[in-house]
């Protein structure tokens, strides 16, 4: 059972590396032109809260994965749920840093926020550590929606091509 723990909790560092080739470029040239809230978080603090998010949901996604007896019927709600939000966590860069559409950003991270959630409901009756480990993520995603709103504001006429 280490292959599967290991696999899912490895998961989705993929979309995050990914994300953190497109950021490295951009939060040097692009980011630094927009206007960001004074309580934003500094940007070493980015790579630092998704290493620990990424890990903490992929293997709140293998508790499900193993209490659900694997890629069963029982868990295709549950992953699939899960699966939706991991494509929509990992296409915001993209959006955002790589194309630099903070309106589009700000939609697809409210959805996000939005499945986050709904994958928590089913989630709860079979892995209650399962959901607690997607609790920070959340938390995370609506301080991320709120900034993303604030910078979509102060930027909107300037900054979104």
């Amino acid at each position: 059972m280490w292959l599967p723990m290991l696999g899912m909790t490895a998961l989705p560092h993929l979309g995050g590396l990914y994300g953190g080739y497109i950021t490295r470029k951009e939060v040097k040239t692009w980011y630094p032109t927009l206007q960001k809230p004074s309580w934003r978080p500094p940007n070493a603090a980015f790579p630092i809260v998704w290493t620990c998010l990424y890990t903490g949901m992929g293997y709140g996604s293998y508790l499900v994965w193993k209490e659900l007896g694997g890629f069963t019927e029982n868990a295709l709600v549950p992953l699939g749920l899960y699966g939706l939000q991991l494509a929509l966590n990992w296409a915001w860069t993209p959006i955002s840093f790589g194309a630099h559409k903070l309106k589009l950003a700000l939609m697809e991270i409210v959805l996000l926020t939005g499945t986050v959630g709904a994958t928590m409901v089913p989630w709860y009756p079979v892995s209650r550590t399962a959901t607690l480990l997607m609790a920070p993520y959340l938390t995370w995603l609506c301080i991320a929606t709120s900034l993303n709103y604030c910078i979509w504001r102060d930027n909107r006429e300037t900054k979104e091509e």
